[in-house]
């Protein structure tokens, strides 16, 4: 099943960001794709600030990695400058930390995905309208969907 949520600027991007932080659980691993400006490091920043973080969240496109700590420590990955490269990276260790794990430019490293996630692709519609496009892999993911959507 696919779900889409229109929002009309940042605020709305962040509150479907904080509505599915609120059926969080360790583990929880959450895939964005999206072309630049789409929103994904926005809707990461509700994520986060639904974990109670207080640090500015900026996109970890030269570290690869940013680690928050939260009600939940949340992974946050930008994997873009990876090629689908993930050899000596460690990425899939983040999977099983017990937090909640966030991943930019997902679809590039797909083969190493769990079968279990969430992925929200970002359409942009116009300057500040966003479609997210939202497909649930696994029950425990529908189960958040038909919660929140």
């Amino acid at each position: 099943m696919e779900y889409k949520i229109t929002t009309y600027n940042e605020r709305e991007t962040i509150e479907v960001a904080q509505n599915l932080e609120s059926e969080k659980f360790p583990n929880m691993i959450i895939c964005l794709e999206g072309e630049l400006g789409s929103g994904k490091t926005m809707f990461t920043k509700g994520i986060a600030n639904a974990l109670g973080i207080k640090e500015n969240i900026t996109s970890p496109t030269f570290t690869i990695i940013k680690e928050y700590e939260g009600e939940l420590p949340l992974y946050h990955m930008d994997v873009y400058r990876l090629n689908g490269n993930t050899d000596g990276i460690g990425i899939e260790e983040y999977f099983n930390k017990n937090g909640v794990v966030v991943i930019e430019w997902a679809d590039t490293i797909k083969p190493i995905l769990p079968k279990e996630r969430i992925d929200i692709r970002f359409k942009v519609i116009g300057e500040n309208k966003r479609v997210l496009v939202i497909r649930p892999y696994g029950q425990k993911y529908e189960d958040i969907c038909e919660v929140i959507l």
